[in-house]
């Protein structure tokens, strides 16, 4: 059986019971959309916060959209965010209208440079997008800072970060609002599409429950365009609802496999996960570097292990983007990274014996680079 960089059938095994008693409580709750799991979901998932609101969603690009378009981010705006990230941060910025500005990342743990931010800032600057990629937290000191003194709001894209937290605080707790996938590869999935907005400011919340129900503030009278129908599905709110109890244990799965792989293949020529300080990684993905990366991909597939690359593209070189006119070389460490980062396999049903497969393999490649 092939390797991949994620699976989630072991774990469906453990909690099948579980999941398929969520389905049914909702098959026999009478109301299909925007019931009593959506309400139970949003208010379990703003407390584990610390906040007041949630707005679940159908998934995480459309809850980076609305989040920003209810803290008034519109056409010709300005959005400081970064080029190495899962294209649907920048996707949800451009529906808007609103343009995306990149900065740079630190080579040290690919998270955005926020030195960089005060030279982004223009007049057209409405908020900032920091991405707490790969499991943790972007420094959100000096944003919160440098928003207070330029009349900036700060969306955090926790789409990688369920439960990962900066100086003891949630990832998503400190931004005007913040933005969640429950895409099912995430640390807290569900099993399709789902997103949420989380915030302390009432008035985003009311902007982002109106925007996800077609800008209707009642029913059938609409109050707002353009709308969206983007509402969380009942069904996967109750998945989410059992599944936000385990997801400490989640998390600390996540951490002992990470654990396993530094010890093992502390003394490679790999390049590690860098934890800052002041961080709790959660290791949505972990990942490595090598100068040889797609040698060690190739010859990988000779064990029957297919391993993921996050990201192949920085969104500035996309084609997609050209329109922003960026040139490669603006941002030299994201792109420098493209070349040589890869994952691997991380959730927390992957077992040791699979664990030590992918770290005997890895050694033996490398051995012979």
């Amino acid at each position: 059986m092939t390797v991949r960089v994620w699976d989630y059938l072991a774990e469906y095994d453990e909690e099948r019971a579980d999941i398929l008693d969520a389905v049914d409580t909702v098959f026999r709750s009478g109301q299909l959309v925007l019931g009593e799991s959506v309400r139970s979901f949003e208010a379990e998932f703003a407390a584990c916060h610390g906040l007041a609101h949630c707005v679940g969603v159908d998934n995480g690009t459309n809850a980076i959209e609305l989040a920003l378009r209810a803290m008034g981010v519109k056409p010709g705006d300005e959005v400081i965010t970064v080029s190495n990230t899962a294209a649907p941060t920048v996707v949800a910025i451009d529906a808007l209208g609103a343009t995306p500005v990149f900065v740079d990342i630190r080579e040290s743990d690919y998270l955005m440079d926020t030195d960089q931010v005060a030279d982004a800032i223009t007049s057209r600057t409405k908020a900032i997008v920091p991405v707490h990629l790969y499991g943790q937290c972007v420094d959100l000191a000096p944003l919160t800072a440098l928003a207070r003194d330029h009349g900036l709001g700060i969306m955090e894209d926790c789409a990688q970060a369920h439960g990962a937290r900066r100086d003891g605080v949630l990832a998503g707790a400190t931004g005007d609002a913040a933005s969640f996938s429950f895409y099912p590869t995430k640390v807290l999935g569900a099993y399709g599409d789902g997103g949420a907005i989380i915030t302390n400011q009432e008035s985003v919340a009311e902007g982002a429950r109106r925007l996800r129900f077609y800008g209707m503030a009642e029913r059938y009278f609409v109050v707002e365009t353009p709308g969206h129908n983007s509402r969380l599905d009942e069904v996967q709110a109750e998945i989410l609802r059992r599944k936000l109890r385990r997801l400490d244990a989640y998390v600390a799965g996540r951490q002992a496999l990470a654990r396993r792989y530094a010890d093992a293949l502390a003394d490679t020529d790999l390049v590690l996960p860098a934890v800052t300080e002041g961080n709790e990684h959660v290791y949505y993905v972990y990942v490595v570097r090598h100068p040889r990366r797609d040698d060690i991909l190739e010859r990988l597939k000779g064990y029957d292990i297919s391993l993921n690359i996050s990201y192949p593209w920085p969104v500035h070189v996309q084609t997609g983007f050209a329109k922003l006119g960026y040139e490669v070389g603006s941002l030299p460490v994201t792109e420098a990274l493209a070349h040589e980062i890869f994952s691997l396999p991380m959730y927390p049903s992957l077992s040791e014996d699979v664990q030590d497969k992918v770290i005997h393999a890895l050694r033996e490649v490398l051995a012979t680079l």
